[in-house]
């Protein structure tokens, strides 16, 4: 048994997150999760691994998805707050994600303007039309909106405090879980709960095939291949050293190619989500390698 101790959804891929005491689990993973992207003049899309000052933007939307609203983190950045009607309705681009062609529905030359100066090269915005029908890859079918690959991604504090007690011996600097943007976070029961502790176990989460959260229900797709974006300081919108990358390379390398860390879910049933519901796993598959 575990809980989940913090929900973040990511209005806009790449952009900061946010975290919610509940929210409603649709098919493609958190209420307006990653409905939105940054996109260049030729509709490849924005990444922290080139602009990381996504990071200090912190999108926000209403309950209805009507209103979307851009803030700078940045102190004294001067770029102010943008508030944004969305629409549905304007002509859909092409967009590039991983050299798959998607439609995006673009959202004017308001949001285009700020974004641009913002990151200091020329942008769009665009919205996950109300058609887009992408399949997500991984042993559980699923969909998702913008999101790299799968619907949800999950990672445990233990996961974390094993990581931070291997940088530490290292003389490294501590990382805060918002390096890994994971949507649902879960950790041990509350002290004098009842049940098998196994959220105690780093890395338990790869494990997990099937589990039940709230009203909603989650599949396996696979293992979180860790990339650039984890070098990412959030906080300062800026790249850092070769942590954690380099640890996480001592111990956690995928036989695929690349390190892994966290796990990558598709939504078998949506629900409500809220922070504080228990997690139980109804099967346990052998963690691959």
């Amino acid at each position: 048994m575990a809980t989940v101790v913090d929900l973040i959804t990511y209005p806009v891929k790449g952009c900061a997150g946010t975290s919610v005491d509940s929210t409603h689990l649709t098919p493609a993973g958190l209420a307006h999760d990653r409905g939105f992207m940054v996109v260049g003049v030729d509709g490849v899309f924005r990444t922290q691994r080139r602009d990381p000052r996504l990071a200090l933007v912190r999108p926000t939307v209403s309950a209805d998805g009507s209103r979307l609203t851009l803030v700078s983190t940045e102190p004294d950045s001067g770029h102010g707050v943008l508030h944004l009607d969305v629409t549905t309705s304007a002509p859909r681009r092409d967009v590039d994600l991983f050299g798959a062609t998607y439609q995006g529905i673009d959202q004017g030359e308001e949001a285009a303007a700020w974004l641009t100066e913002f990151l200091g090269a020329p942008s769009r915005l665009v919205r996950v039309p109300p058609e887009h029908d992408r399949k997500a890859d991984g042993l559980t079918p699923g969909t998702s909106g913008y999101a790299d690959s799968s619907a949800v991604h999950l990672l445990s504090r233990a996961s974390l405090a094993h990581l931070n007690a291997r940088l530490a011996e290292r003389g490294a600097p501590l990382l805060a879980m918002d390096r890994f943007r994971p949507n649902i976070v879960i950790d041990s029961l509350p002290e004098g709960c009842q049940g098998e502790d196994w959220a105690a176990e780093p890395h338990a989460e790869d494990r997990i095939r099937r589990a039940a959260i709230g009203a909603a229900e989650l599949g396996y797709t696979k293992l979180a291949v860790r990339c650039a974006v984890t070098l990412v300081d959030q906080e300062a919108g800026a790249r850092g050293g070769p942590e954690p990358l380099r640890t996480l390379a001592d111990y956690r390398r995928f036989s695929a190619g690349g390190v892994v860390f966290g796990t990558k879910f598709a939504v078998v049933r949506p629900g409500k989500l809220s922070v504080g519901d228990e997690v139980t796993v109804e099967e346990w598959g052998e963690a691959e390698r």
